[in-house]
């Protein structure tokens, strides 16, 4: 005890509610993380310095191997459109985040933009950071 009555707090106890915290914040996020992340297939996605958007309301993927999803549902090349007016029916400025995995030919990810295009639809590029 000290002068005043009172026992000191040593650092490693209060230090240890702090580590819970921290520890219990990184799992909170690692679990989350997950939830937060767009409808979106796993891609190796090509490299960029400039930053990402995270506003989402239609997913176009393209596969190396040439598939096509909208939103995680594999569809065809000639059903692309009409299932891009259906899942951005309403929107104000419909947007589509085109996701074209690396080694897909230029042309594939140039038949969604002339889509989008035509249909006055956003296209945002998604990239790797680098």
């Amino acid at each position: 005890m000290n002068l005043r009555g009172r026992n000191k707090v040593s650092p490693e106890f209060s230090m240890s509610s702090m580590t819970d915290i921290v520890f219990l914040l990184l799992v909170f996020f690692l679990l989350t993380s997950p939830a937060i992340t767009p409808d979106a297939l796993d891609l190796i996605l090509p490299k960029a310095k400039g930053k990402s958007t995270n506003v989402q309301k239609a997913s176009v993927s393209i596969t190396k191997d040439g598939a096509y999803y909208v939103n995680k549902e594999r569809v065809s090349e000639y059903s692309i459109e009409s299932e891009l007016k259906a899942a951005l029916a309403g929107q104000e400025e419909p947007t589509i985040i085109l996701r074209a995995e690396e080694g897909v030919p230029i042309e594939d990810a140039v038949f969604v933009m002339d889509i989008a295009n035509k249909n006055n639809f956003k296209v945002v590029l998604a990239v790797r950071p680098n």
